[in-house]
Formats: structure tokens, sequence, C-alpha cells
């Protein structure tokens, strides 16, 4: 599993021994393995293994510049949505293919949403204290190793971002081509990476001003990692002949080339 420096574990262990801390994550993995929805996941996410081969996808990132989007060009296209993508439900009436989702604080604060709705969901395992299983949902086992997953049924590396995940996910799914858009890759809120904090009144970092307002917590991302697993993922596409492009209007993301999305979609 992916360590999270904020989980209570990991601050009460950090001090004490790191092969404990690191025997603590294999426990709690272990544990997962012998749970009936882990088996079930297993077996649902086995059955998405190159569905989409050779086709097209687009990830919905959740920076400002989402809203520059044009949705009706998506119709047709295999498209995942991140995180909080609800917020934008009552602006349009495009739905996503799916939605993921892995960080711990998000899962809590939208699983009244998760536990509605019919859109196929990626979560993961620990949000399984919030979610409850249903035919919908796949269980993702995270990992700690560094590493990009082929076989997403056994492990997946959260790699500093859901947008990450989205990428191996697509790449296990056979997708041979993929589009981010909303990517900004840039953030109102500054402060050390990983770092909880508190919300204020108005979000500037996503589409949605009401993203993390209200007091709520959320962590500061790392764009450094976060880089770093986008450049493992290019990688792994180009290895298997594949390609990422960036399709965001503006934003600061580099290391994928820049498409427009009509003409991602359009070839």
């Amino acid at each position: 599993m992916d360590i999270d420096q904020n989980d209570p574990l990991v601050q009460q262990s950090a001090s004490i021994n790191p092969y404990r801390l690191a025997a603590s994550y294999f426990y709690r993995r272990l544990m997962w393995d012998f749970k009936k929805e882990s088996w079930r996941s297993r077996r649902k996410l086995k059955g998405l293994k190159d569905k989409y081969e050779g086709e097209k996808a687009v990830i919905l990132c959740n920076g400002p510049s989402l809203l520059k989007v044009d949705f009706s060009l998506l119709e047709g296209t295999y498209s995942f949505g991140l995180n909080k993508i609800n917020l934008l439900f009552d602006k349009n009436n495009y739905r996503p293919g799916s939605i993921v989702s892995v960080n711990r604080l998000v899962i809590e604060q939208n699983k009244d949403f998760f536990n509605e709705t019919d859109i196929p969901l990626f979560i993961d395992s620990k949000g399984i204290k919030h979610i409850k299983p249903g035919k919908n949902i796949c269980f993702l086992p995270s990992t700690y190793h560094r590493a990009f997953a082929k076989d997403c049924s056994m492990n997946i590396y959260q790699g500093h971002t859901v947008t990450f995940v989205a990428l191996q996910l697509a790449f296990y799914m056979g997708f041979s081509k993929v589009a981010l858009v909303g990517c900004d890759h840039n953030f109102a809120a500054k402060g050390p990476a990983n770092q909880v904090v508190t919300s204020g009144d108005k979000d500037e970092s996503h589409f949605d001003p009401s993203y993390f307002s209200g007091g709520v917590k959320w962590e500061l991302p790392d764009l450094f990692e976060s880089e770093v697993s986008f450049m493992m993922a290019k990688n792994m596409y180009e290895a298997y002949g594949r390609k990422i492009v960036n399709s965001t209007t503006g934003g600061q993301l580099d290391v994928f080339k820049r498409e427009p999305l009509e003409s991602f979609l359009a070839k």
C-alpha cells in the first residue's frame, strides 16, 4: 500500500523502526487480500484487462481549466473522471465512463455521492471503511513500491496524484492513446508538499470553488513527485507503442506533448 505520511499509524511508527513500519503495511495488505471484496474486485479488474484495446481515452483532471473543455466533443469517447468530478454534474449533462478516487480524505468527503452513484468507481481499498461494495465498484490494492503497474488487479502505485492512477488503469484496460484535460499542474494554495491543511472559504485550485472549502482537510500537492510519476507513465506507454498527450488549455505540465483535444479526438 502507498505510505500515507498523514496516516495515524505512520505518524505513530515513524520514530520507531522503518522495518516495523513496513511490516505493518504488509500486514494490512495481507488482511485486505483475505477479504471477500478483495477477490471480487480483483475478478472485476481482470475482466477489464485490454477491454478497450487500441481505443482512445480522456482523463478529466480537476484544475480550473476543466471548465474550458467542450464536453460535447467527448461523446462516444471513454473518459475517466477524478475524485470530486461530480461537482461538475450540475453544470452540464456529461458523465464520465468511470471515476477514480484514492485519497483517503477525498473518499471520506465524497462518500455520499460514491455510495449513491451507478457510475463505475475505482476506489482505494482503504475506502471500504466509507464506501459500501457494489456491482459498480472496484477497490484498488495500493502499494508503496514506486513503479508503474501493468497489472492493476494485483497492485497499483498512487504516485502522489490520482491522475497517475488513472493512467495505469487506462493502460491496463488497453487504451492506446490517452489525453489529459484540466491538468493545470499549478495550485493557488502553497506550502510543504503532502502537508494536510484546512481549507478556506473558496477553492481557487480546482474547477469548483467548493471543491475544498468550508474548513475541510486536504493534502497539498507534491508537484515534483507527480512529475516523476508522469515520466514513469510516459516511458511505459511509449515502450509499448502507446501515447499520452496533454490537451489541457494552459497549465504548467510539460512532461507530455501538447495536442488540442479536437485534434486528439479527430485522428
